[in-house]
């Protein structure tokens, strides 16, 4: 009997040792919450801790909101922890947008912190630039290029540097295009302007026009952000890319005249060699006749039709006409 007693009390004495351990893990952070009127119940904590939710940073950032004048319960906080979002940092973003008069409830704020997870971007700075207006240099420097080039209707280049001022726009933040889009779309506006441009001079005497064509786009359409302004910092003449295409056009004339000067020139020697080799055709055909002379001169001594006498007057008239011929011509190498 004073066995089973002894057992009973150390059973006793295990359990008021645990509900001790207990109480005193979560009295702290429980009545810290409690004294700022941002009450979380035992239940709750021991929750969390079982969903090895931290349950602290949890307690902290309600009484953060709490204070602020935002009521957000510990559910919707360790629901967005356990989401993967940034809870603290999205408190924070809560009560800057609402010190700002910025609309901005917390479905949203958690919408947008999931959103920028991991693009190196943050609730928080999504509603600072909402406040605070943030400069995009276009072109982005990093990228390896400090200037954007286009060419004006009389070939000049003009090099262009342009600063864009924007403000982030909370309803399209979630889903809208950032900040390359912008650029790109800046870029392909200041190139169309020069481009349009009758002369170089033209935008070199009123840049204002380059800002205000591009602005009047509609630039900022599907994207996060709300384009204020369109500065040009910087214009530039760069190089007569006109002139470029114009030389490079007759050099590539003269190469193709060359070719074909070529063409006709090759043409022209091998027509002289077909007829060199025709002439030596037709000499080879007069060399065969005259080989025949003599053969038929021989058939007709044997025929009978050609006699010695007139063998003999041929000869002499053969003679006759060289003579005269030398005589004609004194000169002429015999």
């Amino acid at each position: 009997m004073q066995t089973a007693s002894l057992v009973l009390l150390a059973v006793v004495g295990v359990v008021a040792l645990v509900v001790a351990g207990v109480v005193f893990s979560f009295f702290s952070v429980w009545l810290r919450a409690l004294l700022a009127g941002a009450r979380v119940s035992f239940a709750n904590l021991v929750a969390m801790r079982l969903r090895r939710v931290p349950y602290g940073m949890v307690v902290d950032a309600r009484i953060t909101a709490k204070k602020a004048g935002i009521e957000i319960s510990a559910d919707a906080l360790e629901a967005h922890f356990l989401a993967g979002g940034n809870v603290v940092p999205t408190v924070q973003a809560l009560i800057a947008a609402e010190k700002a008069g910025i609309a901005l409830d917390w479905r949203r704020a958690c919408a947008i912190d999931l959103a920028t997870k991991g693009s190196g971007k943050s609730v928080v700075e999504a509603v600072r630039t909402s406040v605070d207006p943030k400069v995009i240099d276009c072109p982005n420097p990093d990228q390896g290029r400090v200037t954007i080039d286009g060419v004006a209707k009389d070939g000049i280049q003009v090099k262009v540097k342009a600063r864009v001022t924007v403000r982030s726009n909370l309803d399209r933040f979630v889903g809208g295009a950032k900040e390359d889009t912008i650029i790109a779309r800046v870029g392909e506006g200041i190139v169309t302007t020069i481009g349009s441009a009758e002369t170089y001079k033209v935008v070199l005497e009123s840049p204002d026009s380059i800002s205000k064509n591009v602005l009047h786009r509609g630039l900022d359409v599907g994207t996060a952000f709300e384009i204020l302004s369109i500065d040009i910092a910087d214009v530039d003449v760069g190089e007569n890319v006109g002139a470029k295409l114009q030389e490079a056009q007759a050099l590539a004339n003269k190469n193709m005249a060359q070719a074909q000067a070529e063409i006709r020139r090759a043409a022209a020697v091998a027509l002289e060699q077909e007829m060199k080799a025709r002439v030596q055709e037709m000499q080879a055909k007069v060399v065969e006749a005259q080989a025949q002379v003599p053969l038929a001169m021989a058939e007709a001594f044997r025929n009978g039709r050609l006699g010695v006498m007139d063998y003999f007057r041929m000869e002499n008239v053969q003679a006759d006409t060289s003579m005269r011929k030398s005589i004609a011509s004194p000169d002429e190498k015999k």
